[in-house]
């Protein structure tokens, strides 16, 4: 079964949401993609880079998530995928979803390993979620997420593997080397036997930080790069066929047993 993915880049800062967002509606429509990963948290600045937490501003980053979720219907039939801030009984989380035309939003995975260094604190933001890493069915297969920091956590790339994911998807907030975060998504592709597939924030922010871009498509059973973002190429949507992650987990190294 052949489907289209659609990966993306977004440039940092609100202002330069509407144009985005257009240009990806009309992309993703003239393309007619079946699935598309957005960058994580894609639609209010990044809360972490500040030491201090910010109640008010995590709310406010809740409420714009919220209405952009609204306007997921401008990308057509399209399964989208993404994570956004979400409060529950006064704890903040960082929530992995996805959504279909239809008006389906479903909570897939809230991310469980966080970073605390200068521009990523995340762990003081917020909470460290419980330890579920478990796929969801979807029209094009089985699917999980890993968040950013967690493609680092091979662990439960290897447990996709077992739960027959043909997709993990990654959206991610990262600054630094395209070719250091490639190094993990390779190897989640490899370990899991899945299509691995990223978005990223790019560009530089208010603070003068340069975020990495380079979104992703890995395919499953060899790790090979088909597809990769940049500034000048923010889109990028590949044909392929969804049961190649079905015959790699019949060979090296998925079907060793441990």
């Amino acid at each position: 079964m052949n489907i289209k993915l659609t990966i993306c880049q977004f440039p940092e800062g609100p202002e330069h949401l509407p144009e985005t967002w257009h240009a990806l509606t009309q992309h993703v429509t003239s393309m007619g993609s079946d699935l598309v990963l957005l960058p994580e948290m894609p639609f209010s600045p990044w809360l972490s880079a500040d030491e201090s937490v910010d109640g008010a501003r995590w709310m406010e980053a809740v409420e714009t998530h919220r209405q952009w979720l609204s306007k997921l219907g401008d990308l057509g039939d399209a399964l989208v995928a993404s994570s956004r801030p979400v409060e529950e009984n006064g704890v903040f989380y960082n929530e992995g979803f996805i959504w279909s035309k239809a008006g389906d939003y479903r909570a897939v995975h809230r991310k469980r390993y966080l970073p605390d260094e200068p521009g990523f604190y995340e762990a003081r933001w917020y909470a460290s979620a419980e330890k579920h890493f478990k796929v969801i069915d979807t029209p094009l297969g089985k699917i999980g997420f890993l968040i950013c920091t967690e493609l680092w956590f091979t662990e439960w790339a290897r447990d996709y593997a077992r739960q027959g994911a043909r997709f993990v998807l990654c959206p991610r907030a990262n600054q630094g080397s395209v070719e250091k975060w490639l190094v993990g998504g390779r190897a989640v592709a490899i370990m899991s036997g899945a299509w691995c597939l990223s978005s990223n924030r790019g560009g530089r922010d208010e603070r003068g930080d340069t975020w990495a871009g380079g979104g992703w498509i890995i395919e499953p059973e060899d790790g090979r790069v088909c597809g990769l973002t940049a500034a000048s190429n923010p889109f990028v949507t590949l044909e392929i066929d969804v049961t190649a992650a079905d015959r790699a987990k019949q060979t090296y190294p998925r079907y060793v047993k441990e």
